[in-house]
């Protein structure tokens, strides 16, 4: 019996082999599962019916992976696994600031794109289910909603990625502690950090831009030298 069976997973690539091959082996592993060759039949397919997750490949036909992902980002948006033969670092820095929520390099097995999908839905699963007594956590004049993923700032919703919640509420249950990158890499995504692994630093941006006065001297979220991120919900700038 599969898990998630309901789950509805959107792969958009123009490679028609590696598509069919990705579309099959997530369905057979109990998701719902279409595959698309373009940004303009994505789309189509997300007006239409939506997704729980998008595998979106960088290089496309026409519109990029990159400008789908702003789109899709504009409104939220589901969590986005972004796959490319381009593995420069420079390309995963880019696709985690527009909002991926993971990157995986082409040529890769469908066992590891697997691994990859479960992870980023299991996150969002787990946080859905949150026990009652911590349905919002506050800091300053932020408040997040665990259940319904939304952050508030005095009352206006700002909108927030997968990643992007699930890393602030880790530094909400865990106030002024120092997290290492390696720590919070492996409760993010459930697994073993690769080397220059930089998504959490990059997360780290672009959660100071959402809720740092400055982000160039933060006072919620700040870098401990050598050591890792400490978050201080009364927003206390470093002595």
């Amino acid at each position: 019996m599969v898990e998630d069976a309901a789950q509805r997973i959107l792969v958009v690539d123009d490679d028609v082999a590696l598509r069919e091959l990705v579309t099959s082996y997530l369905g057979a592993s109990g998701y719902e599962v279409e595959g698309v060759g373009d940004g303009a039949a994505f789309r189509a397919s997300m007006a239409e019916r939506g997704a729980d997750l998008v595998v979106l490949d960088l290089m496309l036909p026409g519109e990029d992976g990159l400008s789908l992902l702003k789109w899709l980002r504009t409104d939220g948006g589901p969590p986005v696994i972004i796959v490319s033969a381009r593995g420069e670092e420079v390309d995963r820095v880019v696709g985690l600031e527009v909002g991926a929520d993971d990157y995986l390099a082409k040529p890769f097995g469908p066992r590891e794109l697997l691994a990859r999908v479960r992870a980023v839905l299991r996150r969002g699963g787990a946080n859905a289910v949150a026990p009652k007594e911590a349905e919002a956590l506050a800091f300053g004049p932020f408040r997040l909603d665990v259940n319904s993923h939304v952050l508030l700032h005095d009352g206006a919703e700002i909108p927030l990625t997968s990643g992007e919640f699930t890393l602030l509420r880790i530094f909400l249950e865990h106030p002024n502690q120092v997290l290492t990158r390696d720590h919070l890499i492996t409760l993010v995504k459930g697994y073993e950090r690769a080397p220059f692994d930089r998504s959490v630093d990059v997360r780290v941006t672009r959660l100071r831009r959402k809720i740092e006065p400055n982000p160039e001297a933060p006072v919620y979220l700040r870098t401990i030298w050598g050591e890792g991120y400490l978050f201080s919900p009364r927003g206390e700038s470093a002595a």
